[in-house]
This record gives C-alpha cells, structure tokens and sequence, in this order.
C-alpha cells in the first residue's frame, strides 16, 4: 500500500471565531482517527479550511497536527495558495513539521495555462521534497486537469498520484484505464466525491480521499474496505446507510453539513468562518436524522 491509497480521512479544522485554532478539539478529532486505523490523514484539504486560513495559523495547524497523531497515522497536507513561492515555503514548512505528503490544489485568481500549472507543481514538489499528490478539484479552482497534462506531471520527481473528482460520465473503469495507461506503475489514482467512494473503488481506484471519514472513520472504513475487496453486496449496503448524508453533502455541501456533524458528535460548537453560515435548524434536523440513519443500518449490518 502506498502513501495516497486506501482511505484518506479529511478532517475539519476547528477554529473560533476569530480563525485561531481550537488544538485540542482537533486532537480529539484526529485520536478518533487514529483509532479506527484509516490509512492517512489529509489535513488542510477543502474540508480542513486551508483557504480561509493564514499561513501562520496553517503552520502552527500542521505543527500540532504531527504532534497529534505522534507518527501512528500517515499525514498528508494540503499546501495550495496564490504565489508559488507562498506554496513552496508551505510545502517546506510541512516537511520540516513531520508531514508525510502534500497535496496541492492548482488554486488561482487569474486563469491558469496548462503550463503554469506545470511549472508550479514542479517548483512545489522540488521544494517539498515529499510524495505530492495532484489535488484535481475543478468545482474550486476552475481547473481541469487533462489527462497528459497528468501524464507529465507524474515524470516529475515527487509527484505520485491524483485525487481526482467523480467523472461527470461515471466511468470510472474507462478513466483507470486511461490514466493508467499514461503514467508510471506505481502512480496513485484516487477519487474524492464521497457518494462515487464503493464505485470507484470496486473499478479499481487506489485511493477513497473521504470527506465523512474526518468524522465517521469507523463505517467509512467498512465501506472502502468492502468496496476495495469487491464485496458488492456489503458495499452496496453500506453505500446505501450513507445515502441521507450523501443527499445532504449534495444539496447543502459536505463542507456546512460537516461542521452540523461535528456539533452533533462532539456536542462542540464550532461555525465555518465567514462568508460561509452554518446550516439552518430545520436542515441541521436532517443530519441528525441521517446520522441516525446510519447508525440504525450500521447496527442492523453487524
């Protein structure tokens, strides 16, 4: 297994409202990850705030993070922002912390050439000098990442897999291939989108890069080790017990029902910061009624 397969588990970054880093909330959140044996943790992805933090409270998050898990957990951290020398001296900062990967998002105000963003993820993963992963997220950065614009990439020295999004077709078999076909043995090609989870992974995907599993680790390991080891039946079902929150993560974004879960699981009483609201109460009444939902069907599949 290499560093960027099996499940990722993307947790918040609890913040008050001043955008100041609550530590020992987020310990709380990484033991409970640790715990249940996920294969990695992604710190300071979409789901961890990484756009909404400065880089000095993004390092002192990485700095406690690596404190946090005391090396049981493999860390990966995200490291996107505007300048590339910004990135490089965060990609730097992560190594030195402890950090075991990077993931880097093409993040950007003025659109981005396809060589741009070569020669910035170049640069980044010189500097880093750690396994980067290619953070392939469009919906944020209005980015595509074209299939040889990937199969460059994955020559450049450090640079060893792909968190890619859901195809828009649901061929996930059919983009495997192609993309397999393109890189070196060995390049990790993962999906996040966590309602295509039991579908990429029973095509064959390396990787389940988990926004839910920063919360719920423990059924969303069930998953992807069902789905990982083509048990159809279990992960269908599985899948199926997730459904109400894969509804909610749609409607709402997983981003705010996330934050709902957290004050629901930890009775703590964190907010995203703003611009984003939390939810409102009749739709945080639906998560705690799909957190339920999995619970009861979790329980009924034991």
């Amino acid at each position: 297994m290499t560093l960027f397969s099996g499940l990722s588990a993307f947790p918040l970054t609890p913040t008050d409202n001043r955008g100041r880093l609550m530590p020992d909330l987020m310990a709380q959140h990484l033991e409970r990850l640790s715990l249940a044996g996920v294969d990695s943790v992604g710190l300071l992805g979409s789901t961890g705030s990484y756009a909404y933090l400065s880089p000095e409270e993004r390092k002192r998050t990485v700095r406690a993070a690596v404190d946090a898990l005391g090396g049981r957990v493999p860390l990966i951290v995200g490291v996107g922002a505007l300048r590339t020398d910004e990135v490089e001296a965060l990609a730097r900062d992560a190594a030195e912390a402890g950090a075991n990967g990077l993931l880097l998002a093409p993040v950007s105000y003025q659109k981005l050439t396809e060589e741009e963003v070569y020669q910035h993820f170049k640069a980044v993963a010189a500097a880093g000098r750690l396994p980067l992963c290619i953070y392939n997220n469009p919906g944020t950065t209005n980015f595509i990442f074209s299939p040889d614009l990937i199969a460059r990439l994955s020559q450049v020295p450090h640079i060893a897999g792909v968190k890619m999004p859901l195809p828009g077709n649901g061929d996930f078999a059919g983009e495997l291939i192609n993309l397999r076909s393109q890189t070196p043995e060995g390049f990790a090609i993962g999906y996040s989108g966590d309602w295509g989870a039991k579908d990429s992974l029973l095509a064959g995907g390396d990787a389940w890069f988990s926004v839910v599993a920063g919360l719920l680790p423990v059924p969303a390991l069930r998953l992807a080790r069902a789905a990982a080891s083509w048990d159809t039946e279990k992960a269908t079902q599985l899948d199926e017990a997730f459904g109400p929150l894969w509804a909610l993560f749609k409607a709402f974004g997983s981003f705010r029902v996330m934050y709902a879960l957290a004050n629901l699981i930890d009775e703590s009483r964190i907010e995203p910061m703003r611009p984003v609201q939390p939810l409102a109460s009749d739709v945080r009444l639906k998560v705690q009624a799909a957190l339920d939902t999995l619970h009861e069907s979790i329980t009924s599949l034991e």
